[in-house]
């Protein structure tokens, strides 16, 4: 995917920053993101290398070529929501994960080099809907 500054585009094309964004929930959002990669064209997605390890300014501007963020990226709803660019910093933000749940979603340790599209969005809505699971934590909830 080529990305151009909106500099660059207005040389090319009308660009109207006049629009409102779309206004959708944290958890829409997400919920969207999974619908997204449910629709992946392709069935395996790239992962990010070591996230945990990157300084935070390397961190955030990670990216690359069909991971699990640039298949929300590449949604225009989502794009029309506000998120502003496939990295990892943006979907931190635009999706309002910690490190934690990003590092979850997209980085090469927990899946090496790629990742089912299916196994994220099932990651994803677990996040979504973060309510504990299991027999155990249905037996906290009972009693607790």
């Amino acid at each position: 995917m080529e990305q151009y500054a909106l500099e660059q585009l207005k040389t090319v094309a009308k660009i109207s920053t006049s629009i409102k964004p779309l206004e959708l929930t944290r958890r829409e959002r997400i919920e969207r993101w999974a619908e997204c990669l449910d629709r992946s064209p392709r069935p395996f997605l790239k992962t990010l290398h070591e996230t945990e390890y990157q300084p935070i300014a390397d961190r955030l501007a990670l990216r690359g070529d069909d991971t699990p963020i640039s298949v929300a990226f590449a949604d225009p709803i989502l794009r029309a929501a506000g998120m502003e660019n496939d990295s990892y910093g943006e979907a931190k933000r635009f999706f309002e994960l910690s490190d934690e749940q990003l590092h979850e979603l997209v980085c090469f340790c927990h899946f090496g080099e790629s990742v089912s599209a299916a196994a994220v969005a099932r990651r994803v809505r677990r996040i979504a809907d973060p309510r504990p699971s299991g027999f155990f934590a249905q037996l906290r909830a009972f009693f607790g």
